[in-house]
This record gives structure tokens, sequence and C-alpha cells, in this order.
């Protein structure tokens, strides 16, 4: 299943840019067993959420960043009811994909002359393969995809004093999905099945703990935040200690690790070292 197989029910032409983002938001809910919803703007996440409906999924999402929400692109995982229809008429939104809608929403939606609709059909597991192309003057480059998929956090490494609460796990291996859908440098604050705060393509990782902080709608004391490559200075922890995170995942692999587990232990922080950065770009 894909956006550039799906069928467009409803609304304008897709431009380029929304395809973008729709294949951005496809792909990082599909990560997800669970119900989730992705909210992609200029195609980094602004708000990703788990839920046990389709609307509690989205309401969350958005509750990430209203404000960057607005004219959003929406991926849900699951087909989309009238419950979650009515709340994205709500607002103004360009694209929602899906796994199919049911009519009495697709009757609510339709109400909205020029939203986007794209039904991309049932999100059946295949296997994850092929590359990543990207363009240059004159010539491509070519890389394999980003799909190294974590095995139980538990069995990964731990370096610091405290270990992860079951709460802290959970928020981690939530954390780390949508890491890898965020331009680098990425770092995002969660709590289990919700981002809080997003802090995507800043040209120093402690610019996007910060920027992660700002952002927050939310309050980020005992969230945990999750980094897409390692910390090369222990700023990134202190900062991210200032506004209360208690657990950090990271690939780890600087040569001041050191220096980064003693600050996390200095703010009585759980660590886990993934062993594997994504470094969207």
């Amino acid at each position: 299943p894909s956006v550039s197989r799906g069928t467009i029910l409803h609304g304008k032409a897709m431009s380029y840019n929304n395809f973008l983002d729709a294949n951005s938001a496809l792909e990082l809910v599909k990560e997800y067993e669970e119900t989730a919803v992705a909210i992609i703007k200029h195609n980094n996440p602004c708000g990703v959420a788990l839920g046990e409906t389709p609307m509690e999924a989205y309401v969350k999402a958005r509750e990430t960043d209203p404000v960057s929400a607005f004219g959003g692109v929406i991926a849900f995982n699951r087909p989309v009811d009238l419950a979650a229809a009515k709340e994205i008429t709500s607002t103004f939104v360009e694209v929602v994909i899906a796994p199919g809608f049911a009519g009495d929403a697709l009757a609510e939606l339709k109400r909205k002359k020029d939203l986007r609709l794209l039904d991309v059909g049932p999100l059946t597991k295949v296997k994850q393969e092929g590359f990543d192309l990207k363009k240059l003057v004159g010539g491509l480059i070519v890389q394999d995809r980003d799909l190294g998929v974590l095995p139980d956090l538990r069995t990964l490494a731990v370096p610091t004093i405290r270990k992860p609460t079951d709460e802290e796990y959970a928020a981690c291996a939530f954390a780390w999905k949508v890491c890898k859908h965020v331009k680098s440098n990425a770092i995002i604050y969660a709590k289990p099945g919700q981002t809080v705060g997003i802090g995507a393509g800043q040209m120093s990782r402690v610019d996007s703990v910060k920027l992660a902080a700002m952002k927050a709608q939310m309050p980020v004391k005992g969230c945990v935040m999750a980094s897409d490559a390692f910390f090369p200075f222990r700023d990134g922890l202190d900062a991210a200690a200032e506004v209360g995170i208690t657990a950090v995942i990271q690939p780890g692999g600087s040569i001041r690790d050191p220096e980064v587990v003693k600050a996390a232990d200095e703010h009585g922080m759980a660590m886990i070292l993934t062993g594997m950065r994504h470094f969207r770009h």
C-alpha cells in the first residue's frame, strides 16, 4: 500500500508537495500496529498519536501543536469513521489519507469541497525493501531505505544507574518510531502514545532539544526524549533535564558518551542505547 497507488476520492488535484507530505504521513502511521494518526507539515510531523479509536488518535495528535496542524496532511492507519470525520471538518485540512472511509464519514468530509481524500486500501503487511533516491543537479544518489527495527527495548543497553520504568519504555518505543520520520537533527518529547514536543531540522542537536520544549503545548515534565543520532556533548541532556525529561532513547556512539551518560546520571535520567541511528535528510 502506498500513496502512489491510492485512489483520490474527492477534492482538488494533488500537488507535488501534497504527495510528498502524504507519503511521509502514511509511512509514519504504518510503523504502528495500534490505531495511529500522523499530521504532517512541510514533510515533518507536527503531531503523532495512538488511540482506542481513529478520533481519539487524531485529537491527541492535533493537541501536540494545533497551530502547525492547521492546513496539515493527515494519515490514519485505520478507516476513517464519522466521529473522526467530524473532528477533521472542524478545522482546515489539506489532505486525508486512510485505508478506507466509512460511508457517512465520506459524506461528512465531502462537505469540504477542496479537501483531498486519498484511499490507499488495506494496510496489509508486506516485506519492506527498496531504496531512497535524492535528486542532484545532473544526477541521482541512492541509499537503502531506513528499515531497521529495534527488538524489545528491554534487551538494549542501559548505561545509566537508573533503569527505565515500564511507562518510560513504552514512551521510548513510541517516540523512537516517530523520530525516524523527522528531519535531523530530530528530537521528540513524548509520553506513551502521544508526541508532546517535536524539535525538527535544527543545525545543532541542543537547539532541537530546546525547540521541542518551546513547541510543546502540554506539560513536558515526566516525558521521555528520543534523539535520532548521538549527543555530541552533554548540553542536550542538561537542556532536557531543565524541562523535566526523565528518560532518553538515543543511538550512542559519540566519543563523549561517558560524559553524556554522566549527565544523565546527575539528573536521575534513565537512558536506552539503540546502536542504530536514523538521521533523516
